[in-house]
């Protein structure tokens, strides 16, 4: 079992940032892969990115690419989502989520996860 618990979001501004932060407690996450997804209200949940936690190999939904930056501390068992010049548009719940086993190309599908953090809101005014 693995245990995941995110922190970190508000309410800013648009061009704000926010670091989020998913701390990770239980099994040993040498060979797991730990992505971030978000979901607005009625909408499916969405991909934002993710990163093995051994390697530290990344990956990025192209609508985050050059705001966000997924990274992990390996001391502090963390795992971070540093966001940069925030849209309305990024306003969702971000879930943090962790699967050991999964298949390479399938890292932006949610059912390819075997865990969920219970999310933190972040909400970006215009």
């Amino acid at each position: 079992q693995v245990q995941l618990v995110e922190s970190g979001g508000g309410l800013v501004q648009a061009g704000d940032s926010l670091r989020l932060s998913c701390a990770a407690s239980g099994r040993t996450l040498s060979a797991h892969l730990m992505g971030w997804f978000r979901q607005a209200p009625g909408q499916e949940r969405e991909f934002v990115a993710a990163i093995t936690w051994s390697g530290g190999n990344t990956y990025q939904a192209d609508s985050v690419k050059g705001r966000f930056t997924i990274s992990r501390d390996t001391a502090k068992n963390t795992v971070y989502l540093q966001m940069n010049s925030l849209k309305p548009e990024d306003t969702a719940v971000y879930y943090c989520a962790a699967v050991r086993v999964y298949r390479v190309g399938y890292e932006q599908v949610p059912q390819e996860y075997d865990y969920w953090g219970q999310g933190t809101q972040v909400t970006v005014s215009s």
